[in-house]
């Protein structure tokens, strides 16, 4: 029996507080020595097999051009506002010792020499993209091998040279790239930190304690110090995508601050009743430990159902993320516990009890209503969760109607890929962006590989070629590459708008149902299109497509296992209804914010960007594991007074007040989390947090406190109806009971009969 085992394990924890902490310390630090011998570093591989952009990037690597590598561009104009690339010498001077100090760098295959091209004379320099056409700004293409080869070390060379040139040439350097992307330092550690400060405030303000606040914390750090080891470890044997360590630090810190209140909310709640330290802590992870276990198995599952999706990158990402989730819930029932052991009755709440606990005189235990050391019904709970209970239809229909018009906004989802443009104007990536917009068109910031393998018909590359150009998406055609060992050649083309924009995406469709197949023919010759853009066009596509079966499974699972846990029909069919509500209006809002640009500044937004493709089947898959942990907890306590009272209006205001304080506070504590990555200055992160922050303060709000205490009024006894053939075939297990009445052995009370 699962509380069996959570009582031997949370109270030998407790009673051996020094070896536990002892050995998870021991386990940080082999992690993080793991991590530093073993580890990678993550790397984005944004496509998929099966995609036209995937086999692109193999005809490119068979090339062996270098073209599937990462890239850098150095911008630059000069300063004098007069002068131009054509007619000022010192200006060509410049840039020609820049895209010579810039080739020297270290495994730089080679650069685009615009300097070069001048000196041909002629229009050589504009017609291949390297000069504008008023001759103001140039751009130095920097080819380097793929992100296996090399590090942050690379970035940091570059990003130095353009500083030491900046003091020393007549010329305003920028730079940007996919460079910059892989090895930029990562938004997370400043968002960590703040998360975490929110995250203690609101455990005092709780709790009263600085030791209660500061016991979560410790535990969500130990985990997610083994977690993120882990990730890195993992990212040495396959592709991490580097997302993946923001959003597991994200995620990891909400659930692990907010598996750990439950369980702390419990053990003091055993305090009151005048139990002690190490019997209270085995107690509460018998009971609040068993609805931890459920719901992380459901985040778990809900986000390695992104398997489905048959795309490689997100498949890895989501078990990167389950690692750190399945940490935290191994130190809410074993590192927890014996933190709780050590802190002794310093936890327990100050008065009566507290005195009583420190001077070891017996204490009578409270009344029920006294129960719980701050987690008891507030009265104000009570009079709300009755007042909706008195007025269900109105309030019903009024906060489905809410959600469903935060919902709207999704009929206008577009995905895509935020690029540079996205960025704040202090970065040099964005800088770079506005003067490549600028000098070249919006579509020099995006363009498309295309990767053709000719198959011994010659006419095919001029056929391409014209095709191309005669495209009107199409701005320019750069000089074909072609390896002379394989005959495969390559072609960079620059659209005529930029990498966001959902023309593109209509270019892209165009060139691979009209264009490339006129130019092919029915001959063994082919062609693809690939590049950043295309591959996450593609992905897209194949998310998009896959998203559907995502959703149904994670239905079907979280229904059946709910179903399980309650034997009701009802009221896991109502909660799966309620899950989807509150998260169609996170998307909804996600679309209003990024898309539509509405109160974008207030997390720093500059700009208008489609959503990332991958990012909502993510979000699903998050969300509705973590929308499931409060729906655990809030619906033990309500079939739990069911259970005890038989009566469904008791039930439902002693139950939803009885964890309103519990669930608002680690509510907030998720919202304070997920909001302090929603002004990092990527925009996916942004997404990211956003994103989580508002399903989570919806679910624990008008989901959880309106919606739930109404609908479980209206449907009346039918909340807890199961036809008996199908109670007699489903195995019998709860998951939360109460056992506030049992004796120190940790089995559940016995229920009183209820008619079905």
């Amino acid at each position: 029996m699962l509380s069996k085992a959570l009582l031997r394990l949370g109270g030998g924890a407790a009673r051996r507080p020094w070896w536990v902490i002892a050995a998870w310390l021991v386990a940080a630090t082999l992690a993080v020595l793991a991590a530093v011998a073993f580890g990678g570093r993550t790397a984005d591989s944004m496509t998929a097999p099966g995609l036209d952009s995937r086999r692109a990037a193999e005809l490119i690597e068979r090339a062996g051009t270098g073209q599937d590598g990462m890239t850098a561009q150095v911008v630059v104009t000069p300063r004098d506002s007069a002068a131009t690339f054509f007619d000022h010498d010192g200006a060509r001077t410049a840039l020609t010792r820049l895209q010579a100090e810039v080739e020297r760098l270290p495994h730089v295959l080679g650069t685009s020499d615009p300097a070069g091209a001048l000196a041909a004379r002629g229009d050589t320099a504009v017609r291949g993209g390297l000069v504008s056409a008023d001759g103001r700004i140039a751009v130095v293409r920097v080819q380097y091998p793929d992100q296996s080869r090399l590090s942050a070390e690379d970035l940091d060379a570059l990003v130095e040279l353009g500083d030491r040139l900046r003091a020393e040439l007549p010329l305003r350097i920028e730079m940007g790239g996919s460079l910059f992307y892989a090895f930029s330092d990562p938004d997370g550690g400043v968002s960590e930190l703040i998360g975490l400060l929110a995250a203690a405030a609101i455990l005092f303000l709780a709790f009263g304690s600085l030791v209660a606040a500061a016991l979560p914390i410790g535990m969500a750090v130990f985990g997610l110090t083994i977690g993120v080891a882990t990730m890195t470890v993992l990212a040495g044997v396959t592709d991490v995508p580097t997302f993946a360590p923001v959003l597991g630090s994200m995620v990891g810190l909400g659930v692990g601050i907010d598996y750990a209140l439950f369980v702390l909310a419990r053990h003091r709640e055993y305090l009151a009743r005048g139990l002690d330290p190490q019997a209270a802590a085995g107690r509460a992870v018998a009971t609040a430990g068993r609805p931890v276990v459920f719901a992380g198995g459901t985040v778990v599952v809900s986000i390695l159902g992104l398997a489905v999706a048959h795309v490689p990158f997100m498949t890895v990402g989501g078990l990167a993320v389950s690692i750190v989730v399945l940490t935290m819930v191994l130190a809410s029932v074993t590192l927890l516990p014996a933190f709780l052991g050590a802190a002794g009755p310093r936890l327990a709440r100050v008065g009566r009890i507290g005195r009583a606990l420190r001077t070891g005189k017996p204490v009578r235990p409270a009344r029920r209503r006294d129960r719980g050391a701050g987690t008891a019904p507030a009265a104000g709970w009570r009079r709300w969760v009755g007042h909706v209970g008195r007025h269900p239809l109105p309030y019903a229909l009024g906060a489905a109607a809410l959600l469903l018009t935060a919902t709207l906004p999704v009929l206008g989802l577009r995905v895509g890929l935020p690029d540079d443009g996205s960025l704040p104007h202090s970065r040099t990536e964005r800088r770079a962006y506005d003067l490549v917009a600028e000098g070249f068109g919006p579509g020099s910031n995006g363009p498309l590989v295309i990767a053709a393998d000719p198959a011994g018909d010659p006419g095919v590359l001029d056929r391409l070629v014209g095709g191309l150009a005669a495209d009107p998406g199409i701005a320019s055609v750069a000089p074909t590459h072609i390896d002379p060992a394989t005959g495969i050649a390559t072609l960079l083309v620059f659209p005529t708008t930029g990498p966001q924009d959902k023309a593109t995406t209509d270019t892209l469709d165009r060139l691979r149902t009209d264009v490339l197949p006129a130019a092919v023919g029915h001959g063994p010759a082919r062609a693809h299109v690939g590049g950043a853009a295309a591959s996450l066009s593609d992905v897209g596509r194949r998310t998009s497509q896959r998203l559907p079966v995502l959703v149904a499974a994670v239905l079907a699972m979280s229904f059946l296992l709910l179903m399980l846990v309650f034997r009701s029909i009802l009221v896991p069919l109502k909660a799966v209804l309620l899950n989807l509500l509150s998260i169609g209006a996170a998307y909804g809002i996600m679309v209003a914010v990024f898309q539509w640009g509405w109160a974008g500044a207030l997390i720093g937004l500059e700009a208008t960007v489609p959503i990332v493709s991958f990012i909502p089947m993510f979000l699903f898959a998050i969300l509705f594991g973590l929308s499931m942990d409060y729906e655990v907890f809030l619906l033990s306590r309500v079939r739990e007074e069911y259970l005890r009272t038989g009566d469904n209006g008791t039930a439902i205001v002693e139950g939803v007040s009885g964890t309103a304080r519990i669930i608002t506070s680690a509510a907030l504590i998720m919202v304070a989390v997920f909001l302090s990555f929603a002004v990092a200055e990527d925009p996916s992160t942004k997404m990211f947090g956003l994103g989580l922050a508002t399903a989570i303060f919806i679910d624990a709000t008008v989901v959880r406190m309106v919606l739930v205490p109404a609908t479980m009024t209206l449907l009346g006894r039918a909340n807890w109806w199961l036809p008996k053939w199908l109670d007699r075939i489903l195995p019998h297990g709860t998951v939360g009971t109460d056992d506030t009445d049992a004796e120190p052995t940790g089995e559940a009370p016995r229920p009183r009969p209820v008619d079905r």
